[in-house]
């Protein structure tokens, strides 16, 4: 009876300090705001600037409902364990603190025991991570090279049908991308897909490209290289076209040939607007949700989800809110740590 009593005491102190942490901290936050001068500043500011708040503040208020409060709700619900069950309860009462992101960050079991014996545990957080960032980095390299590759052709003087060309090479581009991710796992498809046809037509056999992690990997590979390329053409085919011919013209002059040309003035022109490019391209691919869940959909056994789809099949599927916040927290954290790292790498926002 004791041991239980000081159980239950411990269980209403818990409850006690979950309720109160919150509002202490709101409170401690706004003591330094106005202990350290900030909010003398913020009004003198905006008394200061205040027709040009006038006019942004219909775009503030559009912001603040729809970006920055989900943002900070989305926040304030990692540290929750809400679920489909206390989805009615006060934050206060569910809060958890640091705990999702202890279970994600700590899940080091990338091997697990079932009644068929031991598997590669494919929900393994750092699985998901690393398979993530290969699918990011492979993307965003047959992206750029392709797409600078054919800017560089599209960009030849005197070519013929230049404007068709332009205009076909835009269209994966120009398409919704959900449209197209049905496409082409029709298109894989084991039975009735073209790919397999044309296969069988040339005397092979056909291709179950939904059951390995490799093949299943090929399908969203080639989905999504397909949607790429046409963005980062248009991109370098704008820069290419900023680039003074009189640099190409005195390079000739000292005879520098080709590729020196190429090394020497289109790559360092081409920095300023790739870098960027490059940048969002990598966040755009990190949260490339239409492809992967689409065309794949994680087969075989999650091997191919992706950090998003992941956190998405994780709320809607467990109903774990909370955990599936913490998820998209640690999404944003990396992909904001990689955007300063990379800015800061390349310098490409600094003026030439």
């Amino acid at each position: 009876m004791e041991a239980k009593a000081v159980e239950e005491i411990a269980a209403e102190r818990s409850a006690y300090w979950r309720l109160t942490a919150a509002p202490w901290l709101f409170g401690l936050v706004l003591l330094a705001y106005f202990g350290f001068g900030a909010a003398a500043r913020t009004r003198d500011t905006l008394i200061k600037h205040r027709r040009a708040y006038y006019y942004v503040l219909p775009a503030m208020a559009g912001m603040t409902l729809l970006v920055f409060f989900p943002f900070f709700y989305g926040i304030a619900l990692s540290f929750t364990n809400s679920n489909i069950y206390n989805t009615n309860q006060p934050i206060g009462e569910i809060w958890i603190g640091f705990q999702n992101f202890f279970e994600i960050l700590g899940d080091w079991e990338l091997v697990k025991t079932t009644a068929d014996g031991r598997v590669f545990n494919y929900q393994n957080f750092y699985w998901t991570l690393g398979f993530t960032v290969i699918w990011t980095i492979s993307n965003v390299a047959i992206g750029v090279s392709v797409g600078l590759l054919l800017a560089l052709l599209l960009n030849t003087k005197g070519l013929v049908l230049k404007p068709i060309y332009r205009v076909l090479l835009i269209l994966p581009w120009a398409m919704p991308n959900y449209i197209t991710a049905l496409i082409w796992r029709g298109m894989f498809h084991s039975q009735f897909g073209v790919i397999n046809q044309a296969i069988q037509m040339f005397g092979g056999d056909a291709v179950s490209w939904f059951d390995t992690p490799f093949r299943s990997f090929i399908t969203v590979l080639s989905t999504n290289g397909w949607l790429s390329f046409p963005f980062m053409m248009v991109i370098s085919l704008g820069a290419l076209q900023s680039i003074p011919a009189d640099l190409y013209e005195a390079a000739r002059v000292d005879g520098a040939s080709r590729w020196a040309q190429f090394k020497a003035i289109t790559l360092p022109s081409l920095k300023p607007a790739l870098i960027p490019a490059i940048i969002i391209s990598v966040i755009w691919t990190f949260n490339q949700f239409n492809v992967i869940f689409l065309v794949a959909g994680g087969e075989p056994g999650g091997s191919t989800e992706i950090l998003i789809t992941e956190a998405y099949k994780i709320a809607f599927e467990q109903y774990r809110y909370g955990y599936a916040a913490a998820y998209s927290v640690v999404i944003f954290i990396v992909l904001f740590a990689y955007g300063l790292w990379q800015i800061r790498v390349t310098k490409a926002t600094e003026a030439l």
